[in-house]
């Protein structure tokens, strides 16, 4: 079958190969895979930036959307022929992908394949970490760092949902417009405004009581400088690095918490818990159209270099992902 490699003879690009189909084992299931998404996991992985977990699959994709063509002798809930998306322990950018079973999702109703593609990994991050780490709760306000990205946009629908007040930070006023349009109250061009000096104008200086930040770096002590007493800063990522000088007295005096998590590096237990969780809460949501998910743009698998390519210029609204398979 095909399946994108990285090669670290031409500097880590990204190429297709012809790899043995995988086997499920007895609770895993193989899904011919429709769609997958695209995550900034991926490009780090590529990068050499982000090693996966011991066990789990060298090669890019955490997430995917397709058809159930074999299962394991112990699986129960799901048949072949079924249409789902799930979390997948890498390996999606591939004509077929073995996953666990319990971390299979159905295709919400009225979505496609490639929207399908867009929600595992992007919604259990943003669900883990908003409500179980941030520990945000109804009234409280949260700032949300690139708003436009697939978990950014992810985060304030379910900010919303949970009937919080949100801030976000854009690159452009372009995705302002999209982020009000999903639900945030106050929209920050960080090229034109200091984010910090906004937050605490917007909120007569008592600061927000979550952020949810993949940025990092220099972002880390504004974050906290903007952050309200007993406020939780939970980080997802640093893409600006995750090295800076704090001013821990401070953190001390306000009781603030520094958290933050990885999805991928959980037990599969853990995830299959986030997984039922999300299938309670969140599945009603998206079928009733309350909460919706943007595809930026769809490539096909043999272009996935120009689709990490274009996640990383950071001028899309959404979700990037490929194109695998035909329906």
């Amino acid at each position: 079958m095909r399946a994108v490699i990285i090669n670290p003879k031409k500097n880590n690009s990204l190429e297709i190969a012809d790899i043995q189909i995988p086997e499920p084992k007895i609770d895993e299931v193989r899904m011919k895979v429709i769609s997958a998404g695209v995550n900034r996991p991926d490009i780090l992985q590529k990068k050499g930036l982000y090693p996966p977990p011991v066990g789990s699959s060298t090669r890019l994709g955490l997430e995917a959307s397709g058809i159930i063509e074999k299962i394991g002798k112990n699986v129960k809930a799901l048949k072949e022929g079924d249409k789902v998306c799930g979390l997948t322990p890498g390996g999606a950018y591939a004509d077929s992908v073995v996953l666990p079973a319990s971390h299979c999702f159905p295709i919400p109703k009225g979505l496609d394949f490639y929207e399908a593609a867009s929600l595992p990994e992007t919604y259990m991050t943003a669900w883990v970490n908003l409500f179980e780490h941030g520990r945000l709760s109804r009234g409280e306000r949260v700032l949300i760092h690139g708003g436009s990205s697939g978990v950014g946009t992810a985060a304030i629908q379910l900010a919303r949902w949970r009937k919080s007040s949100i801030f976000c930070t854009v690159r452009n006023k372009k995705k302002a417009i999209y982020c009000k349009s999903l639900g945030a109250e106050e929209t920050i061009v960080y090229l034109l405004e200091d984010f910090e000096e906004k937050i605490l104008e917007c909120t007569n200086k008592l600061g927000v009581n979550v952020i949810l930040d993949m940025v990092g770096g220099e972002y880390i002590s504004k974050n906290l400088n903007c952050l309200s007493h007993r406020g939780r800063l939970v980080q997802i990522a640093f893409l600006k690095g995750s090295k800076t000088n704090l001013n821990l007295f401070q953190i001390m005096l306000k009781q603030q918490i520094i958290t933050g998590s990885t999805l991928r590096s959980r037990s599969n237990a853990e995830k299959e818990r986030i997984v039922n969780v999300l299938k309670q809460n969140i599945w009603p949501e998206i079928e009733s159209g309350n909460i919706k998910t943007k595809v930026h743009e769809i490539f096909k698998l043999e272009d996935a270099e120009l689709a990490h390519k274009k996640m990383e210029l950071s001028d899309h609204c959404g979700k990037i992902v490929l194109k695998v398979n035909e329906p």
